[in-house]
């Protein structure tokens, strides 16, 4: 069966430092410029806690929370840097934990629908502490280190604050959410 639109030419509307807007036929979608693609770290510690990060985001308009993430290849690294040093680096700078192991879980699509956007998914483990993190200037963010087994309150709760939620937590409520006992 022929996917309508998918041999229409792509043109750019809009591109800027960061964002390019495109249509493709029919579709109107965007996507990350420059070939930047983005690392999004699961980072459990030994005691079972999961780290997630809590900032304002100006799309919404309000703080969100997230696992930690950052671009790779935007600035420090280049276009080739490795998504694993990538990872590395905005885990550190962004939670003030350091990871002794790293590992590529494989590339996922946020939004396929509306964003091209790709990121890699990285399992952090082996946590020390090494700062308080926060991220770079001007990002102001907030490090929750929350049990796993609590994070259904924890997430309902950030909620009920008016907090946005980032979609990647789903994979970390997935199991109370199929049974029934979310909150």
């Amino acid at each position: 069966m022929p996917v309508p639109d998918h041999d229409q030419p792509e043109q750019i509307v809009w591109q800027g430092k960061f964002i390019t807007a495109k249509t493709r036929g029919r579709w109107e979608y965007v996507g990350r410029a420059r070939g930047i693609r983005a690392a999004v770290i699961l980072a459990v510690d030994e005691e079972d806690h999961v780290l997630l990060v809590e900032q304002y985001r100006v799309p919404l308009g309000r703080e969100c929370l997230e696992l930690p993430a950052g671009l790779i290849g935007d600035d420090d690294g280049g276009a080739d840097e490795d998504p694993l040093a990538a990872a590395g680096r905005e885990l550190e700078e962004e939670t003030g934990y350091r990871a002794g192991r790293l590992e590529d879980c494989g590339t996922f699509y946020s939004s396929p629908g509306m964003v091209s956007e790709s990121f890699t998914l990285v399992r952090a483990s082996d946590l020390t502490r090494i700062g308080d993190g926060g991220g770079v200037e001007g990002e102001n963010i907030t490090v929750h280190r929350v049990a796993r087994a609590d994070l259904p309150r924890f997430v309902a709760k950030k909620r009920a604050a008016g907090c946005g939620i980032d979609v990647r937590l789903l994979m970390l409520l997935g199991d109370s959410l199929l049974k029934g006992n979310g909150e």
